[in-house]
């Protein structure tokens, strides 16, 4: 019996990891997890060599090709500053073709600095991504677009949470 039960959950493990590697949305949720608890280790390992990173609706700024390690630096730049972020995602929508995929989702940002003008920031839009798998049956992000609905409360925190980091 102890040997029935042990090969059952080796199974149980291998099909978790096997749906892992297998689902590029799983990829996209850690990528968020990971910027939340400052887990720059595991962002860079969510994208790819070169990712085309677009927030051009929200700053203006054109899309860029960058490294990951470019992305996590600009990322350092401010997340740090802010006590608190969270992010959100929701009504997930996903394709795969052989070893591409896109994955669309709603995306909800809080972002908590302890402020008297009023300590949350908030930005709401959806994501739109890219992913390629790789040989070992991981995913990596290859573009990642984000479309800016709107945005509330303190909006004088990014430049806040930017200086506290000098």
């Amino acid at each position: 019996m102890k040997t029935v039960v042990i090969g059952v959950i080796a199974l149980v493990s291998l099909n978790l990891n096997a749906q892992n590697m297998t689902d590029p949305k799983k990829t996209v949720i850690g990528l968020f997890i990971a910027t939340d608890q400052k887990d720059w280790e595991q962002v860079e390992k969510s994208f790819h060599q070169e990712v085309l990173l677009d927030y051009s609706s929200m700053n203006g700024n054109p899309a860029s090709k960058l490294s990951p390690e470019q992305i996590i630096s600009a990322w350092k730049g401010i997340l740090p500053g802010f006590e608190h972020t969270h992010h959100q995602l929701g009504n997930f929508i996903s394709s795969v073709d052989g070893n591409k995929a896109e994955v669309f989702c709603y995306g909800t940002a809080s972002h908590y600095l302890s402020d008297k003008e009023g300590s949350l920031w908030l930005v709401v839009g959806t994501y739109d991504f890219e992913l390629e798998q790789l040989a070992n049956g991981s995913w990596k992000i290859t573009s990642m677009k984000f479309n800016f609905k709107y945005q509330d409360g303190n909006t004088s925190l990014p430049q806040k949470a930017i200086s506290s980091i000098k």
